[in-house]
């Protein structure tokens, strides 16, 4: 096995390694690339921005912080197999590669259509693998002893009201990163899932702040009585991909405030 992760007190266990997050302008995306950044982590962000230039969200959101690594845009969409490898095969060094791009959208199960559902795989399954495997040929082909993270969700294994298309999609998922833990071990890559619960972005905020109803059952099935940041849930790719965690595969880390712990009708 070659180039494995080593910790050194007081270095950046990111410098000179690359990491690929797609999704990556989105809340949780963008906050897993500015901490991975922190670390010292050459990080490169993989968006279909619709209203916002993705360099210049970059910029405003790195322009306050002192980051050791670097942060670069690139334009990719993740069910295109074609413009994803040209992105992996831009990266030499790559060692973490994180399939963060996933989509949404509420529907009662009488009523998802099949547009609906075709996404759903496109997007959060369908393209985290392709992410995934291109990542992985690579790691081969460089002979490194590569990571990668899949974006779960507390609702892989909890069943939550009008997203079944999302909660099949991110328990498939959980399937796919052991697959691959357990196949691509010989090589020294490793596999993981961040789980996180319900946090303030994206769609959940949305409904936060405009469904009384929803904002009125998840604030009832948090122990923890906080909606989760997404500084929290970056704080657990940081974990996975620092040298503290060298010795995980094919784990599911659950970080739900303990949203799991009930079910909700």
């Amino acid at each position: 096995m070659v180039d494995e992760m080593r910790a050194t007190p007081g270095v950046q266990h990111g410098l000179g390694r690359m990491a690929l997050v797609t999704g990556g302008l989105g809340d949780i995306g963008l906050a897993i690339a500015l901490r991975l950044a922190a670390d010292g982590y050459g990080v490169t962000v993989v968006d279909l921005p619709v209203d916002t230039d993705g360099e210049q969200r970059l910029a405003n959101a790195s322009a306050d912080l002192s980051l050791p690594g670097s942060l670069r845009y690139r334009h990719g969409d993740v069910t295109d197999r074609e413009q994803m490898a040209a992105v992996v095969e831009s990266m030499p060094g790559l060692h973490v590669g994180i399939a963060n791009a996933g989509t949404v959208r509420s529907a009662p199960f009488l009523e998802i259509t099949p547009d609906q559902w075709s996404q759903h795989l496109d997007v959060n399954l369908t393209g985290a693998f392709v992410t995934a495997q291109l990542c992985a040929q690579r790691f081969v082909r460089d002979r490194t002893a590569g990571l990668l993270l899949f974006t779960g969700s507390w609702v892989a294994d909890i069943p939550w009201p009008d997203i079944t298309a999302y909660t099949a999609t991110k328990a498939a998922l959980q399937m796919v990163a052991k697959q691959a833990a357990r196949e691509l071990a010989p090589y020294g890559i490793r596999a993981n899932t961040v789980a996180p619960g319900i946090v303030r972005a994206g769609l959940a905020r949305s409904q936060m702040e405009n469904d009384p109803q929803y904002a009125t059952r998840a604030a009832q099935v948090i122990p923890l009585k906080a909606f989760q940041t997404v500084e929290q849930v970056a704080d657990v790719f940081a974990f996975l991909s620092s040298p503290a965690a060298t010795y995980m595969t094919g784990t599911t880390v659950l970080v739900d405030g303990g949203a799991s712990l009930f079910a909700v009708d």
